[in-house]
């Protein structure tokens, strides 16, 4: 198959997505229940997504971890994305660093 197929196909599919819910709901949803879940859909799908690359995209788990934990303390605290995320890579790279010095895990 050409690169062309894949290319028509993929974007066939992400149109379909995003078309079949306009045809379906065309009219806005009186479900509480239904809004509400579908207002979060997007966080939990970005959570899913992302999670695991936090642990996994590092040398060591305890360095992504300790990205983590201070990543959403600082957010918690209502820090800009651009502090929050600049103190995590630099929790990282500190602890990575760390761990090569004392030769650890």
């Amino acid at each position: 198959m050409s690169i062309y197929t894949y290319i028509f196909v993929m974007a066939l599919t992400t149109y379909l997505i995003r078309v079949i819910p306009m045809t379906l709901f065309r009219r806005p949803l009186k479900s509480r229940f239904l809004r509400s879940f579908l207002h979060y859909v997007p966080y939990a799908c970005l959570t899913a997504m992302t999670f695991p690359a936090i642990l996994e995209s590092t040398a060591s788990r305890y360095s992504g971890a300790a990205a983590l934990v201070l990543a959403v303390f600082l957010a918690y605290r209502g820090k800009s994305l651009l502090t929050v995320s600049l103190a995590a890579s630099g929790i990282v790279i500190l602890m990575e660093q760390g761990m090569k010095l004392f030769a650890l895990f």
